[in-house]
């Protein structure tokens, strides 16, 4: 059985660690404002939906350190501007060109360039 207030400071402590607000934290795992404030004061414990959404949007936290405090958080060592640049990174930018293809013009390959200087390079 999983301790409620164990369970809201581990919240508490993943929220703050990547310098959220009770507001954008909700929204960046998928609930309402509500839910966040609900499981923060104790009113309500949190579904396995909700634990599921955090973990989905956080990577770094491992289900059996929110559950029961076993484990570690973060799963691995990254700290919050870290975590903002790779939440950038994976934002589509927009991309201007000046060359315009045709409906049967085929895709060689594409390259992303992240700002810490690795790539990805796709090929269909």
């Amino acid at each position: 059985m999983i301790n409620s207030s164990e369970f809201t400071k581990r919240l508490q402590k993943v929220i703050d660690f990547y310098d959220e607000t009770a507001s954008s934290f909700a929204e960046k795992i998928g609930v309402q404002r509500s839910s966040i404030s609900h499981i923060l004061s104790g009113r309500n414990k949190p579904s396995l939906d909700f634990v599921m959404k955090v973990l989905h949007a956080y990577p770094e936290v491992e289900l059996y350190w929110l559950l029961n405090g076993k484990g570690n958080f973060p799963s691995q060592p990254k700290n919050s501007e870290s975590h903002k640049q790779d939440s950038q990174a994976h934002q589509v930018p927009q991309i201007k060109t000046d060359q315009v293809h045709g409906p049967d013009s085929d895709i060689e390959h594409i390259i992303i360039f992240y700002k810490n200087g690795s790539f990805k390079r796709y090929k269909p």
